[in-house]
């Protein structure tokens, strides 16, 4: 048995509500919420249910079943939010399940929305470049812009798209930049895919005109701390050069970038207007419709071949599963990541035809042998239908509200 663990934020984005108590004397309390239950029958109408994700959680649906047979092994957290839109002022309701910043998770791609949003963010302090500016990495041979870099990373959660635009920020500025917003603690150490943890960027040679070209000076960045948290070391044993190690392994020096600060970092891209000035990313709306065209781009719409890459590809909620196409009405702006067996997905979803909206953000591990780096995880078998049939069961529920 495990308990049910969710904290509850209404209409605010920074007051959070504790658990409840636990009543001392049981029949007490049974008459008491009787009778409390009698006077709402009798005096007002049926309420929406207060723990929306509670009740996804605990679906009859098998995929979601599964998992919540054992959370605490899966190291689930989960943050739903309610949008409330009244007149210009936005407010959010939250929900939130085993959520801790202190339990660590490895973030895998999920770092590249704020360092998307970043790389726009930095082209505005900079008259002579904008996303379209065309540019290479010294000692690479890859020409190609920011917004293509930027179109890459949500379509098909390009890597080596992505540590381009690191070498163009540098870990420090990416760190600094979400810490100043207020979106929460973040640590940025290392690129993807290669898993550089090189403190010192590479120049960027960037297009002036057709065939001249000008340097960047490479970025000097503070060397990572290892991390002190929880689940920092994760499993049995790991493999490292072709050779199985016995022990946990260990993610110190690793990304951190909890779902706490993820989904921060998508509220103010989504709904920017429900932050003070200062607490938002400074884009222009030309930059910010940019950025949300990108977040719920297709990779068929982007070029790559719907076979390999079908509309569920890197959105794992409601459409992760299934190789259908997404309906036309349905909008997903997201960034999902996987790797070391942890996906992780954080999401605005939208129903244009029945108004429905809401953010949700979610991170499982599907490592049943224990064993890290190995590539034998349970991502098709558990964890995709999880946050598939999670996202389903949410979204049915929030139709059913908006009837």
């Amino acid at each position: 048995m495990h308990s049910d663990r969710i904290a509850v934020k209404s209409m605010s984005n920074n007051a959070a509500a504790g658990p409840y108590p636990l009543a001392v004397n049981p029949y007490f309390s049974m008459i008491l919420l009787l009778s409390l239950a009698i006077w709402f029958h009798r005096c007002k109408p049926v309420q929406d249910d207060p723990h929306p994700l509670l009740t996804a959680l605990h679906s009859e649906n098998p995929a979601i079943k599964k998992v919540m047979r054992q959370p605490d092994a899966h190291e689930i957290q989960v943050i739903f939010s309610r949008i409330n839109r009244q007149g210009d002022q936005i407010t959010f309701t939250d929900f939130g399940y085993q959520v801790d910043n202190d339990r660590y998770f490895y973030p895998a791609s999920s770092v590249k929305l704020p360092i998307a949003v970043l790389a726009l963010e930095k082209l505005n302090s900079i008259d002579t470049l904008n996303r379209d500016t065309r540019f290479f990495v010294e000692g690479d041979t890859v020409v190609t812009s920011f917004a293509e870099d930027i179109s890459r990373v949500f379509a098909v959660s390009d890597n080596e798209a992505n540590n381009r635009l690191m070498e163009f920020l540098g870990q420090d500025a990416i760190n600094e930049g979400v810490l100043d917003k207020g979106a929460g603690p973040i640590r940025i150490s290392h690129r993807l895919g290669v898993h550089s943890d090189d403190v010192v960027t590479k120049p960027l040679l960037i297009y002036l005109n057709d065939s001249t070209t000008a340097p960047t000076h490479p970025i000097f960045n503070t060397a990572p701390k290892p991390l002190s948290l929880q689940h920092i070391e994760k499993g049995r044993g790991y493999y490292e050069d072709d050779t199985l190690h016995s022990g946990p392994f260990d993610f110190s020096l690793k990304n951190y970038y909890p779902l706490t600060t993820q989904h921060e970092v998508l509220k103010r891209v989504i709904v920017p207007q429900a932050f003070p000035e200062e607490q938002r990313f400074h884009l222009s709306d030309g930059q910010r419709q940019f950025l949300l065209n990108a977040m719920q781009t297709l990779p068929r719409e982007a070029g790559y071949n719907e076979a390999s890459y079908p509309d569920g590809y890197a959105k794992f909620f409601i459409i992760g599963d299934s190789p259908d196409r997404k309906p036309d009405y349905l909008h997903i702006f997201n960034k999902a990541g996987w790797a070391y067996g942890t996906l992780t997905d954080c999401a605005y979803i939208q129903d244009t035809e029945n108004g429905v909206e809401f953010l949700l953000s979610a991170t499982i591990l599907v490592n049943p042998n224990g064993i890290f780096n190995d590539d034998d995880y349970a991502y098709e078998e558990t964890g995709i239908p999880f946050l598939a049939a999670l996202g389903r069961v949410l979204y049915d529920m929030e139709l059913q509200q908006a009837k």
